[in-house]
Order: C-alpha cells, then sequence, then structure tokens
C-alpha cells in the first residue's frame, strides 16, 4: 500500500469516527446516593470525575433531580440539588453532567419569565434556544480590556437624576429597611429610556408579589424586559443562582452592542442563600453568621457587570439591598458599599412624610457623579444639598419656636427653597419619567439657591 493510499485510508476512518461520535453521545460516568440529609446527598464513585461546581443529575422517583457539587473527598462527593422537595432513595443512580450550568439566551426572551434554571414560567410556550451557550457562572472581563464607561444614563427619576446621576455601565446599590419603597423605586428605574433592555431578578419575593409586580408595576415596559424569578420559598440553590443567570442574559444582550439595564431585588436575600448553603457544608461563621465564601462571591458576581470589552455595549447594575434593622452597618450593606459604583439610601421617617422616593439626598452618593454634571450643575447640585442639610439641622430649632426669621440669610434661603424642592421631587409610577431634571428644576423654583441656575445638558 503506498503512502498516499494509507493517507487516505486514514482520512476516510477519522471521517467515519466523527461521524459516528456525533451520532451517538459520549458514555457517561455515575456513582450511587449513600447518604441523604436536609441540605445535601452524599454520592460515591464520582470523586474523581467531577469539580466543584459541576452539575450531576440524580434519579428521583418522579423524574430527575437536578444537583450541584458542593464539596469532594476522596471517596465521596456532597451534591446540592436545585429543588427542595425532591424524592430521592438511597442507591439511587447520579449521573455527572459536562461541566457546570449553562443558558443559551435568545434575543426572543424580551418580555418572558423565566425561572432561576432559565426554564420559562409564564405559560407562553417554550424558549428559543440561542445558537451559543454560555455558563450561568460566568467571568468577568479582563480589566485592561474593558472599555470606558459610557454616556450619562438618564432614569427620568427627578431625585436620582439630581442627587445621585448615573452612568451607564455604573453599579450602584438602593439600602433601605422593609417597607420603605425599593421596589416601587426599582419598577420607575426599570423604564429608564436610555436603556435597551432591562433583566430584572426577583430574588426570594414573595410569591404573591411576584405577580403584582410583572403584571402592575412593569405593564408598561413588559416587552424590553427579561424576567428571572426565585420565589422565598424556593430552595436555597435556587435562590443563590437567580442573579447569575439575570447576569448571564444581561451579557448576551451587552455582547449583541446593547445598553442593558440589570435589576436585582434584592442582593441581600442572594447572601442570605450563599449563607444557608455555606453553613450546610460547615463552613465557619465570621460576621454576624455570614461565612467568607459569602463575601467573596459578591464581587464575583457584581464584577461581571459594567461595561464590555471594546465594541460591546454596557450592563448598569442596580442592585437593592436590604438593610437588617435599619442597620447600614449590616455586613452585607457595607461589603457591598465597598464593592459598589455608589449608594441611594432610602430612609424611613422621609417615607413617613409621604415624600416618595424617599430618597435621602445627604447620605446618598454616585462616585461618578463628577464625570457626568456640567460644572454649573455641579455647583447648583452642591448649593442645594447644602441649604437641605440648613434644613434639616434646624428642624428641631424651628418647632419649639427658637429660630426667627431674618436672623440667617443662609437658613432663610433653606427655608425658601427646600419645601418647595421636597415637593417638586416627589414621584410615582403614574407621572412620566423626566427627561432632564435641571431644565424641570429651572422652573418649578422660582429662585435657585443662589445666582447662578444649572444649564441643561
Amino acid at each position: 500500500m503506498t503512502a498516499t493510499a494509507s493517507l487516505t485510508s486514514f482520512d476516510r476512518l477519522d471521517a467515519m469516527l466523527a461521524c459516528a461520535t456525533a451520532r451517538r453521545p459520549a458514555h457517561r460516568i455515575s456513582g450511587k446516593v449513600a447518604r441523604i440529609s436536609p441540605t445535601y446527598i452524599v454520592v460515591t464513585g464520582l470523586s474523581k470525575f467531577v469539580s466543584i461546581g459541576d452539575a450531576v443529575s440524580i434519579s428521583g422517583v418522579g423524574g430527575s433531580v437536578l444537583a450541584e457539587v458542593a464539596s469532594i473527598e476522596a471517596q465521596v462527593i456532597n451534591v446540592t440539588p436545585f429543588i427542595a422537595d425532591h424524592r430521592i432513595e438511597l442507591g439511587a443512580r447520579v449521573t455527572a453532567l459536562s461541566g457546570q450550568l449553562t443558558l443559551s439566551p435568545h434575543g426572543s426572551w424580551l418580555g418572558r419569565t423565566l425561572n432561576a434554571l432559565g426554564h420559562p414560567i409564564d405559560d407562553q410556550g417554550p424558549l428559543t434556544v440561542g445558537d451559543r451557550a454560555v455558563p450561568i457562572q460566568g467571568s468577568p472581563p479582563a480589566a485592561m480590556r474593558r472599555s470606558r464607561l459610557g454616556d450619562p444614563l438618564t432614569t427620568g427619576v427627578k431625585a436620582i437624576d439630581l442627587f445621585t446621576p448615573i452612568c451607564a455601565g455604573q453599579r450602584i446599590g438602593i439600602f433601605a429597611g422593609s417597607g420603605v419603597g425599593k421596589s416601587t423605586l426599582l419598577a420607575m428605574l426599570s423604564r429608564a429610556p436610555s436603556s435597551d433592555v432591562t433583566v430584572l431578578a426577583l430574588v426570594g419575593e414573595r410569591s404573591r408579589e411576584v405577580r403584582d409586580f410583572l403584571d402592575d408595576t412593569l405593564s408598561a415596559s413588559r416587552d424590553r424586559v427579561v424576567s428571572v424569578v426565585a420565589t422565598s420559598d424556593e430552595s436555597p440553590m435556587m435562590r443563590r443562582l437567580a442573579p447569575s443567570a439575570a447576569m448571564c442574559i444581561a451579557e448576551y444582550y451587552r455582547d449583541q452592542g446593547k445598553n442593558v439595564l440589570l435589576i436585582i431585588d434584592s442582593l441581600t436575600r442572594y447572601a442570605h442563600a450563599m449563607r444557608e448553603l455555606a453553613l450546610a457544608s460547615d463552613e465557619p461563621p465570621v460576621a454576624r453568621g455570614y461565612p467568607p465564601s459569602v463575601f467573596s462571591a459578591l464581587p464575583r458576581l457584581l464584577e461581571r457587570a459594567g461595561t464590555g470589552e471594546e465594541g460591546a455595549g454596557t450592563i448598569t447594575a442596580v442592585l437593592s439591598v436590604l438593610v437588617d434593622g435599619d442597620d447600614h452597618n449590616d455586613p452585607i450593606a457595607d461589603a457591598a458599599r465597598g464593592i459598589l459604583d455608589g449608594h441611594i439610601v432610602l430612609d424611613r421617617s422621609i417615607a413617613s412624610q409621604g415624600r416618595l422616593p424617599a430618597v435621602d439626598p445627604l447620605v446618598s452618593l454616585s462616585r461618578l457623579a463628577p464625570k457626568i454634571r456640567t460644572k454649573k450643575q455641579a455647583q447648583y447640585t452642591t448649593q442645594l444639598i447644602e441649604s437641605i442639610s440648613r434644613f434639616e439641622d434646624t428642624r428641631d430649632l424651628r418647632a419649639i419656636g427658637g429660630y426667627r426669621p431674618g436672623s440667617d440669610i443662609t437658613l432663610d434661603r433653606a427655608l425658601d427653597i427646600v419645601p418647595r424642592l421636597y415637593e417638586a421631587l416627589k414621584q410615582d409610577l403614574n407621572e412620566p419619567p423626566v427627561e432632564d431634571v435641571f431644565a424641570f428644576l429651572s422652573q418649578t423654583l422660582p429662585s435657585p439657591p443662589r445666582s447662578n441656575s444649572p444649564s441643561s445638558r
């Protein structure tokens, strides 16, 4: 046989082998369930064939149960199911799947509602599968390949555009206790006219409120919102996975060149789910019951938001942080502030006065505000904050009649401006977004704090 004929035979053999491999899936490695606990399942026979974070399928009584590898020992592995009401028996077969969980997003997902695994839950039929599968637990772009931050993002919420302006690709948190108006403010932000797509993650929400939030609060912008929902009654695995799934979908639209608004409500419930799983794996608590892995997981998730590589779009992330007991030194709130590019603080006393959204301008901060505002706008905003500070500092003094008008020109100016400013900044879901808050205030407030009024951008 000549060398040419031998080469042709080998080429033909390679082609036949490739065809056979494509038609018949590769063999799968499996183990068995050795022990079952309320939080995890011990499996034998797979220690050498899986990595932490890999997905496995367990043969349950009612069908296959999806789980994730949590820890690996020499003879056994611990896996955590994604559903809490599984029916798994001892000796059940456990099959290792091909790596970590993936999603295949598609442009037609706009207007749809998914669970944390990417399955539709809105009774609108199956989802169209995209042509590329990407890991749900993805990685952020390299620091030196990221593009610079984009243009200012007009949210339409007067209090935010005035005191804490947001830039495309920025990550900002809304910090508040329960019942202060976080969800309503997030719904107002979802209508931002500067964003192309909104991806919403509802983590640990009450089942009763999900339908109301999607059908009523988001009714005006529902057709450009992709919602990922993991309710409070679902397993901590689903609640932990929901923000990552939403981030994965946002990255898909960002890579298409779109400006994406990502809303996660709330980051605290994501941290609670992480804490449940970590404590079940015997990880020691270090800060008010939170194990170290929670604080390493937060930056891994949040760093995925922001600008993409050159030529891609942006992910502007707005995340609500539930401040337990109105304590803003809560470990999760403190860790989030150190990662995010700003924080919007909602105050319960402001909400009780009927001033909604209850944004406290004296403690809220946008780290990118100096890059967004013009010089005159920055001066105008500073003068407003000075007037608000003066007004609030003397509230008790004025309440007991301890101040006589005319004694302090600066305070007199604040007494004239601040009440009208508070009234002008009130806003609810029924009001249309305001495109230029400085132009709006120049018409609403007849006399600015000082001589100069800001010019519109």
